[in-house]
C-alpha cells in the first residue's frame, strides 16, 4: 500500500516520537500517582506535573498557577462556562466562528445569547461588539484558519461592560501560534493537548485570576480540610483539579511542547492552496496564508469525496466541521466541506502527492 498521507493536523496532531516514549517510559518505569504518596516514585511524579504545568505556562505567556489541566478544551470551555455563572439573566456573545465546544455550553446554559458581527473577510467586527456579560472568543476558527485578535476583541467588550467575563477557545490558534494569555487580557484561555502534537483526554483551562472563581468539581485533592461548617479548598490550580489526573498524557506534554513549532505546515499548506485553486470545480473558502485549506467539489457530496480520498491514502477532514454557524456563512452544500491541514510531518512531496489525488478525483 501507498504511504498514508495525513493532512488532518486541525482534527488531531499525529504526535511526536519523544512524545510516544515518553508515555511508554511514565508507565513503564515511573507510574505513581500524583499528589497522594511521599515515596521517591511519587514525588517524581509531582515533580513531572510541576514542569509540564511550568513549560505550558511558559508556552502561552502564564504563570503556572494559572493553568488548570482538564479533559480537553471541550472540558476546559463547559468548566469556563459554569464557573463564569452562564445562565438565565445572563447575556453572552458570541459569534459564527464558534465550535460547538465553545458556544454550546453557553446556549445550554439558559443564557440570553447575542450576536457579535463579522466583517467581509470572517474576522470580528469590533464594531458590532455588543454589551453583554460573557463574551465568547473564538482565536482561530477551524473552517478559516485565520489568527484573531483577540486582545482587541477582549478590549471592545470591556468597554461597553468593564466586568465582562472573556472566555477564549484557542484549540486551533494553540496548534499554529504562540499566544500571550495575559496580552489578551482575558479570564479563561481553553485548548486541547492533542492539538498541539501531545495526546487525548487532556486540555489546558488558563485562569487569569484563580482565586476569583469558586471550584465547579468536587473530589479529591482540591479540598484542604472539611469541618462542619465550611470546606477550606487548596491554592490554584489544585482547587480546580478534583480526582487523579491525565498523568499518562501529561507526561507527554513537555516533549510535545519542545518539539511545537508555529506553523509548521505554511509551506505544504500554500502549496496545495496553489495546486487546488486552478480547478474549476473546487470552491475554495479560505485565503491563502490561511492554516487550513477548506473547500467544497461542485457536484460532490462531501462524505462521497472524502471516501475516495480516503481510498487512495490520502486524510483529510468533511462535514461540518462542529461549526454549524460558519458553515451557514459561507452556505456551505448540505453535505458539508473538505478541510486539509498540515503538520510538521507533512513534506512538499505530501502537497504534491495530496494535489494530485484531489485533482484526480475532481475531473
Amino acid at each position: 500500500m501507498n504511504k498514508i498521507i495525513y493532512l488532518d493536523a486541525a482534527a488531531s496532531a499525529l504526535k511526536p516520537e519523544a512524545v510516544i516514549e515518553a508515555e511508554v517510559d511514565f508507565l513503564r518505569n515511573k507510574y505513581a500517582n500524583a499528589g497522594r504518596g511521599i515515596c521517591a516514585r511519587a514525588a517524581t511524579v509531582d515533580e513531572m506535573v510541576a514542569a509540564a504545568r511550568a513549560a505550558v505556562a511558559e508556552f502561552m505567556g502564564a504563570h503556572a498557577a494559572q493553568i488548570v489541566f482538564t479533559a480537553g478544551a471541550t472540558d476546559g470551555l463547559n468548566r469556563a462556562a459554569r464557573m463564569a455563572g452562564a445562565g438565565r439573566g445572563i447575556r453572552v456573545a458570541v459569534s459564527d466562528l464558534d465550535h460547538h465546544s465553545a458556544r454550546m455550553p453557553m446556549v445550554a446554559s439558559g443564557a440570553g445569547i447575542l450576536t457579535i458581527g463579522l466583517d467581509e473577510n470572517h474576522d470580528y467586527d469590533l464594531s458590532c461588539v455588543p454589551e453583554c456579560d460573557i463574551i465568547v472568543i473564538t482565536a482561530m476558527s477551524n473552517v478559516f484558519g485565520r489568527p484573531q485578535n483577540v486582545a482587541a476583541v477582549v478590549a471592545a467588550a470591556r468597554e461597553k461592560n468593564p466586568n465582562v467575563i472573556a472566555v477564549v477557545d484557542a484549540a486551533q490558534y494553540a496548534a499554529h501560534m504562540r499566544m500571550d494569555a495575559a496580552a489578551w487580557d482575558a479570564d479563561f484561555v481553553c485548548f486541547s493537548a492533542h492539538k498541539i502534537g501531545g495526546d487525548t483526554g487532556l486540555g489546558i483551562m488558563y485562569v487569569k485570576e484563580p482565586l476569583r472563581w469558586a471550584p465547579d468539581k468536587f473530589g479529591g485533592g482540591m479540598v484542604n480540610k472539611i469541618t462542619n461548617k465550611e470546606w477550606i479548598f487548596n491554592d490554584a490550580p489544585e482547587r480546580f483539579e478534583a480526582g487523579t489526573l491525565p498523568l499518562t498524557q501529561i507526561a507527554g506534554l513537555r516533549p510535545a511542547l519542545d518539539a511545537w513549532r508555529p506553523d509548521a505546515g505554511a509551506g505544504v499548506m500554500r502549496a496545495m492552496y496553489d495546486a487546488l485553486a486552478k480547478n474549476p470545480r473546487i470552491k475554495i473558502y479560505t485565503t491563502p496564508g490561511a492554516s487550513v485549506l477548506t473547500f467544497s467539489v461542485d457536484g460532490m457530496h462531501a462524505l462521497d469525496f472524502g471516501a475516495l480520498c480516503g481510498a487512495r491514502g490520502l486524510c483529510l477532514r468533511v462535514g461540518n466541521m462542529c461549526a454549524t454557524w460558519a458553515m451557514r456563512l459561507i452556505n456551505a452544500p448540505a453535505g458539508g466541506v473538505a478541510r486539509l491541514s498540515a503538520g510538521a510531518w507533512n513534506t512538499a512531496d505530501d502537497a504534491a502527492a495530496a494535489a494530485d489525488i484531489i485533482n484526480g478525483i475532481v475531473k
